[in-house]
């Protein structure tokens, strides 16, 4: 699926499900339909593609116990969180202290704001429609610390239920079955290729992502060497203009003449005319060592 396609896609379930919660009130149905557009906005369109991992383990703004992500040691670490700096004007904040390369960054957390409509969106969400699908799962009052929660309430533990989650609600939408984690290889492949539209800088939205540059290239852009190859091509053919419109150096004279420098003569042999050679064959023989 291509980049615009998705962003498309994703943009429409976010507008449709604004529309039926004001037509239709919060209810266990909008309220499921508006967390879905929330969490695919989240995983492609507003941020580079975060990891599927953060966006998991993303508590709510209300939480206020240790660290859930397992083995964490740090006293003082919120973990993986969404927070609300400020209601008026609204500003949303994430922080993942817990990502992939969080050990070999010397522990440096990734932190953003969170852009304006997304935020618009989540604030939404996390009020009367996320209580409403708590207390559907029996769940009463803020049990679930997590943003996201899967039918039954609870959060995408495991990454497998995340998956299926999300590959059947691409589907929903008139989507094909993508795994979610194939976000980061469509974004990657719009911004390194030809016609990338102007956007974030690379090296911010590999931060972002939770990596580098250089690992797109490795793992995430599947056109690499195809778009090199096309690229090598199509640029010969502005070499090979500049080499026509260049001046070539004078042609070489190669009329024969009775006196080379070689030693050759142009003798009559019966209607055939040939070189012989002056060498002798053992200087024939030099030559050829």
């Amino acid at each position: 699926m291509s980049a615009p396609r998705l962003v498309h896609l994703i943009h429409g379930a976010e507008l449709q499900s604004q529309d039926q919660m004001q037509q239709q009130g919060v209810t266990v149905e909008t309220s499921r339909y508006m967390h879905d557009a929330a969490l695919a906005a989240m995983t492609f369109s507003h941020l580079p593609p975060v990891r599927l991992s953060c966006i998991r383990s993303l508590v709510v703004p209300a939480y206020t116990g240790p660290c859930l992500y397992p083995d964490c040691k740090e006293p003082s670490c919120e973990g993986n969180r969404l927070s609300i700096m400020s209601e008026s004007p609204l500003l949303m904040h994430i922080q993942l202290p817990h990502h992939k390369n969080a050990r070999k960054w010397g522990k440096a957390v990734i932190e953003v704001d969170v852009p304006s409509d997304l935020a618009q969106l989540l604030h939404t969400y996390l009020g009367a429609p996320r209580k409403a699908l708590l207390e559907h799962h029996l769940l009463i009052g803020d049990t679930c610390p997590y943003v996201f929660m899967d039918m039954q309430g609870r959060g995408f533990v495991a990454a497998a239920v995340l998956t299926l989650y999300w590959q059947k609600w691409l589907v929903s939408r008139g989507g094909v079955p993508m795994n979610p984690s194939m976000c980061r290889q469509v974004f990657v492949d719009e911004r390194q290729s030809n016609s990338a539209t102007a956007g974030p800088s690379n090296q911010g939205a590999a931060m972002v992502m939770g990596h580098s540059v250089k690992q797109w290239d490795k793992w995430y852009d599947m056109q690499y060497h195809p778009r090199l190859a096309q690229n090598a091509v199509d640029g010969m053919q502005s070499w090979r203009a500049a080499m026509l419109q260049s001046h070539p150096p004078a042609a070489p004279d190669l009329t024969l003449s009775s006196a080379l420098h070689c030693g050759h003569v142009l003798v009559s042999d019966s209607d055939e005319s040939r070189y012989q050679s002056c060498c002798s064959d053992s200087d024939i023989d030099i030559e050829l060592d």
